[in-house]
């Protein structure tokens, strides 16, 4: 028994015709046949019941091709993982990215990278710094795109680009009439994201703002702090990849003075295996920020 008789009968059992199912394979329906019997007469049980007008799986025939369709897709995946390996741009690679990231860049990527690799599958997952450096150092993730420096000294990082902050204000604030705004200007009426996110804490940084003086209210996502914002509860920092998608809200954007930004970087183990594919997100995303910039 091996892997081409297992197909024969799969196929057999999805045509429902021995001529169809010959057809399929690319074989004679006589080679087809005599392999099938050949097989039952090794197992020693019919497989299945025909006439001349219809073919059947048996009932032991039918557990059988359980296990068939089985061992051909454990077949079929190890020749997949062979030729990703080949082909470090081919198959699907588990990409992880913060969320304060993810809806602004990647739509900007996925066209063009599509276009280049056709057959590299990004797989998102979505969630906050630690959470995903954890997955990636426990194999559950391949790369992973932050705004941090990477805590420890275990994965390879690459910076991609640096993303300036920009300042969100509500309508008829104090600072509207400023064409740039100071960070510590936004100290007083500060609003953060909620513990985790890495971008709380370098709004805090560029204002000059402790935890403790952040006040009360703390959003769980990018979109709910600017629409606090619009609803005039306060300022806030946000980064300019996001900033580029908040036309026609209440909320009055201003670049601000000194050098406030974000270094986005993509960091994967130093023994991943696509080292290549990882590098060649790295740079589509280059080119699609500086791409972005040029169009704003």
């Amino acid at each position: 028994m091996n892997l081409r008789d297992l197909r024969y009968l799969v196929a057999i059992a999805d045509h429902r015709h021995f001529g169809k199912a010959a057809e399929a394979c690319h074989v004679s329906q006589p080679t087809l046949s005599g392999q099938i019997r050949k097989l039952e007469q090794w197992l020693g049980v019919a497989l299945f019941e025909r006439t001349n007008k219809w073919v059947e799986p048996t009932e032991i025939g039918a557990r059988i091709l359980e296990h068939a369709r089985a061992a051909i897709a454990a077949a079929d995946a190890v020749e997949a993982e062979a030729r990703t390996a080949r082909d470090p741009l081919t198959g699907p690679l588990r990409l992880g990215v913060i969320p304060t990231l993810g809806p602004y860049l990647m739509p900007l990527v996925f066209g063009p990278l599509r276009q280049d690799c056709p057959g590299l599958e990004l797989e998102l997952w979505e969630d906050l710094t630690d959470n995903l450096l954890e997955r990636l150092r426990a194999h559950r993730l391949d790369a992973a795109l932050i705004a941090t420096d990477v805590p420890e000294g275990d994965l390879a990082e690459t910076i991609l680009f640096a993303e300036p902050f920009v300042a969100a204000l509500p309508e008829g604030h104090r600072l509207t009439g400023k064409a740039r705004v100071r960070e510590a200007d936004l100290a007083p009426d500060l609003l953060v994201l909620a513990d985790g996110h890495c971008l709380r804490d370098q709004a805090l940084a560029a204002c000059s703002r402790t935890d403790a003086e952040a006040g009360a209210l703390r959003a769980a996502s990018l979109e709910t702090l600017v629409n606090m914002v619009a609803a005039g509860y306060g300022t806030t920092l946000v980064p300019a990849l996001a900033a580029g998608t908040m036309a026609g809200r209440p909320v009055i954007l201003r670049p601000v003075d000194g050098d406030a930004a974000r270094i986005v970087r993509i960091v994967s183990r130093p023994t991943f295996p696509r080292a290549m594919a990882v590098a060649v997100i790295g740079d589509a995303i280059r080119r699609a920020v500086a791409g972005h910039g040029k169009a704003a």
